[in-house]
């Protein structure tokens, strides 16, 4: 594997990516040695490097005569979707198709980030929980999730290892009515790189959920990490309105009447 943060490892997760973008496709060659030194901008031993990275995780195969070969697509057969139009409810459906593995559970004063996004008082504890799941036995998202003790009270360290964590707090008596989320990028630190089986470094999806009650009280801070060659978000839009108001709008799907997983 090329050194991360060197010019090999840059061009390997370029490769990569466009790889599992589909293109190329399965079945055919990248370009030689010497037009990707070129369109990259690096010498062809960089290539070499970055191209043997590649070939060490499977993805493409040195041949004589043909190059170098695509021959799988990282995360091939194993990976989830989501709509973000219907995220919570399919996060549900997600739960019940894969498995999760407890890191962590303890219980504390919250952090300052996670304390405001709750609305919680200075002398507020919460119940912590880091989470690995997993599909067909292969690791797609790392999730740390927070939640006001007195309702984490509700349920045990094995209930969450086995449960999505909003239904058990909806076990627990708690009405969820509603949650705000933010979607974007970050690096894998070494612990979550480590859970997720990528390099330190390696490029994540990273989504952020408060969820509240009826009342309006902050019940869980979620902050989950995607491997994006397992997970992906999706969105439809419809075109809507007239003249100049016309814009883009999220489709909303009929909610199947599940909750989220958490």
């Amino acid at each position: 594997m090329a050194p991360e943060g060197s010019k090999a490892h840059r061009i390997f997760l370029l490769l990569q990516d466009e790889i599992a973008r589909g293109v190329p496709a399965m079945g055919e060659a990248l370009p030689g040695e010497l037009r990707l030194a070129e369109d990259y901008g690096v010498s062809r031993v960089t290539i070499r490097r970055a191209l043997e990275a590649l070939e060490a995780q499977g993805l493409v195969e040195r041949r004589v005569g043909s190059g170098t070969v695509v021959c799988k697509r990282p995360g091939d057969g194993v990976s989830m979707s989501a709509d973000l139009a219907t995220l919570m409810p399919q996060l549900l459906e997600m739960g019940q198709k894969t498995t999760a593995r407890l890191l962590d559970f303890s219980y504390g004063a919250p952090a300052p980030a996670v304390a405001a996004a709750l609305r919680l008082g200075s002398g507020d504890r919460v119940q912590r929980a880091v989470r690995v799941r997993f599909i067909e036995g292969k690791p797609f998202s790392h999730l740390t999730t927070h939640v006001p003790a007195d309702i984490a009270q509700s349920y045990s360290e094995a209930d969450l290892a086995n449960t999505p964590l909003l239904r058990l707090m909806e076990r627990g008596g708690v009405r969820v009515e509603h949650a705000s989320q933010q979607v974007s990028a970050t690096l894998a630190a070494p612990q979550v790189a480590d859970a997720l089986e990528v390099q330190v470094g390696a490029p994540l999806i990273s989504l952020t959920r408060v969820v509240r009650d009826a009342s309006g009280r902050g019940v869980e801070h979620l902050h989950a990490l995607y491997r994006p060659d397992r997970f992906r978000l999706e969105m439809e839009l419809d075109r809507v309105g007239a003249g100049d108001g016309r814009h883009w709008t999220p489709v909303v799907m009929p909610d199947p009447g599940q909750g989220e997983a958490g």
